[in-house]
């Protein structure tokens, strides 16, 4: 079976290569499968890469290489006194994909936005559950089911966001990949047609690029959308070749199967840099991985036992074996790079003999215990089984016996969210706007347990902070508020934060137009190939 399905994929990647004498065609080696192609139930960043990135658009947009808002599917917009209103003026004449099954009668409206957020807030939509197991983590983490009071559409191109209380980020959320805009009119015949699932296989947007086909774990394909409101783009058609292994996505990149790859290992980015035919484009990332521990769960329930797995951990090492140079150690949730960020804390110091000190202290003996490892390679984790490998080893020394657990992509996030998980997880993040919030409240946050908060971790002291952080303009005192809001993270150690890695995107020399993104997503409108 293996053996069929590689043999699928390389005959697959051929044909597309092929297609290349008589179109513009760019390879993308993709570094795993979606979860599926509807961004408003997924966190993966190679699922939004694979769907709202090139399928969907949003009102509002990040301008390449920037956390900066530009309009998207609304030319403009204003915000109440108050800051619970927010109205957005759509563009005219805005036109929504066709495929064999669906061709639209009409152009985006009003209706459009209504149905693409509204389906997020309310679990008695039809749509709220259409995924077996689906659920629109990104809302319900960020809040936005208490947040938002009504969507009203003032008219055809007029919709009124109106918010139970002021949300400094509002704005910067809706560029998110989450808030893309899907058809109303195509939800509505899937659901008369009893094919709601249909939605997340064959996605119908608004974006640079249409959707055409996709061979699980081997090749989606996508062409221009013809119809795109900002022009149609110059590439031609957009095949993303599915190559998990990093090392196969170097070599791919430099025979010239594949045009641009994500996630290099760090051992082959000298290597990639001396290539004449490739361009390495570098930037500090965004980011942040850590190990979270269910802290709901036995014992991981007392601080001074995560404090204890904190401190018997050599992270140096792991950044060193894992990064070779391109990370640095990590002491808080937000990186060092972002506004707000609290230069005061002290990270847990590389003590194994305090760390068993606390553990007999917390009454823990013989202590036996899972650590999750990611299967993927994300510019914040090169190689999750590694690290996994290298605490395993030092809290043996210190009496903890670890067990390295992983599962295919999909099921770890699925299962890392459970509030019964057992172990501590690997994870990790890259801002998706620029805003600490995104982080402290995305991933710690009262309402992200369940869902993006691994650590299951509520802490009324820390929520209160972020929360009110978010509801007030004044930068200067939402700093104040997340800074006290660190110290309370790093006094409960929810995670072992381990790594802020430096974020590398290779490519061929002969791709234009292509901008390294702040939030970690790759976006392929306004790129360029030579012939």
């Amino acid at each position: 079976m293996k053996k069929i399905s590689v043999l699928l994929a390389v005959t697959a990647l051929a044909s597309v290569m092929a297609t290349s004498a008589w179109s513009k065609t760019l390879v993308y080696c993709s570094e795993s499968s979606p979860e599926g192609f509807d961004p408003g139930l997924y966190t993966g960043g190679n699922t939004f890469d694979a769907s709202s990135r090139t399928v969907y658009s949003r009102l509002v947009e990040f301008k390449h290489g920037s956390t900066e808002i530009e309009p998207g599917l609304a030319e403009s917009w204003t915000v109440s006194p108050d800051g619970k209103e927010y109205t957005f003026k759509l563009r005219k004449g805005v036109k929504f994909q066709t495929n064999d099954y669906f061709t639209p009668t009409r152009d985006l409206n009003a209706d459009d936005i209504i149905f693409s957020i509204g389906r997020q807030l309310n679990s008695d939509n039809p749509w709220a559950k259409y995924v077996a197991g689906g659920s629109y983590e990104y809302a319900e983490g960020m809040g936005f089911p208490k947040l938002i009071k009504s969507i009203d559409k003032v008219d055809d191109l007029t919709v009124k966001f109106v918010l139970n209380r002021p949300e400094a980020p509002f704005l910067a959320d809706l560029a998110m990949d989450f808030a893309s805009i899907l058809s109303k009119e195509y939800a509505d015949k899937l659901q008369a047609d009893k094919k709601m699932e249909q939605m997340n296989q064959q996605p119908l947007g608004t974006g640079p690029f249409a959707f055409v086909a996709y061979q699980p774990d081997a090749v989606i394909r996508y062409k221009a959308n013809e119809t795109y409101f900002k022009g149609k783009e110059k590439i031609d058609d957009l095949v993303f070749a599915i190559t998990p292994d990093a090392s196969v996505r170097a070599q791919k990149l430099k025979s010239g199967e594949c045009n641009i790859m994500p996630y290099p290992n760090a051992a082959d980015i000298k290597d990639l840099k001396a290539d004449k035919n490739l361009k390495v484009l570098e930037q500090a990332g965004l980011n942040v991985s850590y190990l979270a521990y269910n802290t709901l769960v036995a014992p991981f329930d007392k601080v001074e036992v995560r404090k204890a797995i904190n401190m018997a951990v050599n992270k140096q090492a792991i950044v060193d074996a894992v990064f070779q140079g391109s990370a640095k150690v990590a002491t808080n949730p937000i990186p060092p790079t972002m506004w707000s960020y609290n230069k005061d804390i002290k990270d847990d110091a590389f003590n194994p003999e305090e760390a068993k000190k606390l553990l007999e202290k917390a009454g823990v003996k013989d202590l036996s215990m899972k650590i999750w490892a990611m299967p993927v390679s994300r510019p914040y984790m090169l190689n999750a089984r590694r690290a996994a490998e290298l605490m395993q080893a030092d809290l043996a020394k210190i009496g903890v016996k670890v067990e390295i657990v992983t599962y295919d992509w999909a099921q770890y996030l699925k299962l890392s969210s459970a509030k019964d998980r057992d172990g501590a997880a690997i994870l990790g993040w890259t801002g998706d706007n620029g805003d600490p919030d995104n982080f402290l409240d995305t991933l710690l946050g009262c309402d992200a347990v369940g869902g993006n908060n691994r650590a299951q971790w509520c802490n009324k002291e820390f929520d209160d902070l972020v929360k009110k952080a978010k509801q007030t303009a004044d930068v200067k005192e939402r700093t104040k508020l997340y800074e006290q809001a660190q110290v309370v993270f790093k006094r409960e150690a929810p995670w072992m934060t381990i790594d802020h890695s430096e974020e590398f995107v290779p490519m061929t020399k002969n791709v234009s137009g292509y901008h390294q993104d702040p939030v970690g997503v790759h976006r392929f409108d306004g790129v360029d190939i030579a012939e």
